[in-house]
């Protein structure tokens, strides 16, 4: 074997072995599982891959909003931590150019300390903000968000009497929001700053949520003690929440940044 033969061999086998350790690192860190290696070839769909909106636009608008930018190949929300106390809606986004109705969606965020955002799906337009219609896969700041925002007001407003000051289960992280709270023993997430997994998957059998590998919440939509909740919680004022079988898919802007990435979704 001669000597240029050797060295191209050695730089291949040295090549291999970093994009393996990289792919498990991937895996370690949430960004990946071993299934999505498998199912990414040729099934999976990239919302957003780091390079382009090509896709995305406001909710009910037909471009993005301001502050909605690509920083270092991550959908970013830029802009300074509103209090929840003063938030009257925000500037949220759709990726607008196919709705989805069966599907298994995932991706990566991450929040600041007191950060708040969320996931929708089955968004359809016209409605004062996406959540009159949509179901929301909650993200926020389980750990510091009391400590930093006046929760009193909001939690009055949604029907609470009690520990008023409290983040409630069905608003916290992989909630499907005030409508069905997460598996809090199941559940794991990263502290602040660093990066999180999610993951909906949606059937009219089943929705799930996952957080950093690991099944967190399941429920069946539609079904008795669907409608129960429904109407009888927050959304009992508002007839068209949950209905629809198939649209949007949507990012919250909730006053407070926000940092995606590896933006995908597999029909199912």
């Amino acid at each position: 074997m001669t000597k240029t033969v050797m060295t191209v061999l050695l730089a291949l086998s040295i090549i291999a072995c970093k994009d393996s350790n990289e792919t498990k690192e991937q895996v370690e860190e949430g960004a990946l599982t071993q299934d999505d290696i498998h199912k990414t070839e040729g099934e999976w769909q990239y919302l957003f891959d780091g390079t382009t909106l090509e896709g995305w636009r406001g909710y009910n608008e037909d471009k993005m909003p301001p502050g909605w930018v690509i920083n270092n190949g991550e959908l970013t929300y830029d802009t300074e931590l509103g209090l929840e106390q003063d938030y009257t809606g925000g500037r949220d986004i759709i990726y607008g150019a196919e709705e989805f109705d069966n599907f298994e969606l995932y991706l990566e965020w991450k929040l600041p300390k007191g950060g708040n955002s969320g996931i929708f799906y089955h968004i359809k337009e016209g409605y004062p903000a996406p959540y009159d219609s949509a179901p929301e896969y909650q993200l926020i700041d389980d750990d510091n968000y009391a400590q930093i925002h006046d929760l009193t007001g909001y939690n009055k407003s949604v029907g609470h009497t009690e520990n008023l000051s409290e983040l409630k289960p069905l608003n916290k992280t992989a909630a499907d929001y005030a409508m069905h709270g997460p598996d809090l023993d199941m559940k794991k997430l990263n502290p602040v700053g660093e990066w999180n997994s999610s993951k909906i998957v949606f059937t009219p059998e089943k929705v799930e949520h996952w957080l950093n590998g690991e099944k967190v919440l399941s429920f069946v939509p539609w079904d008795d003690e669907w409608h129960k909740k429904k109407n009888s919680g927050k959304w009992k004022e508002s007839p068209d929440y949950g209905k629809f079988k198939s649209g949007y898919i949507g990012l919250q802007d909730h006053a407070s940044p926000i940092w995606f990435r590896n933006i995908k979704i597999r029909k199912l």
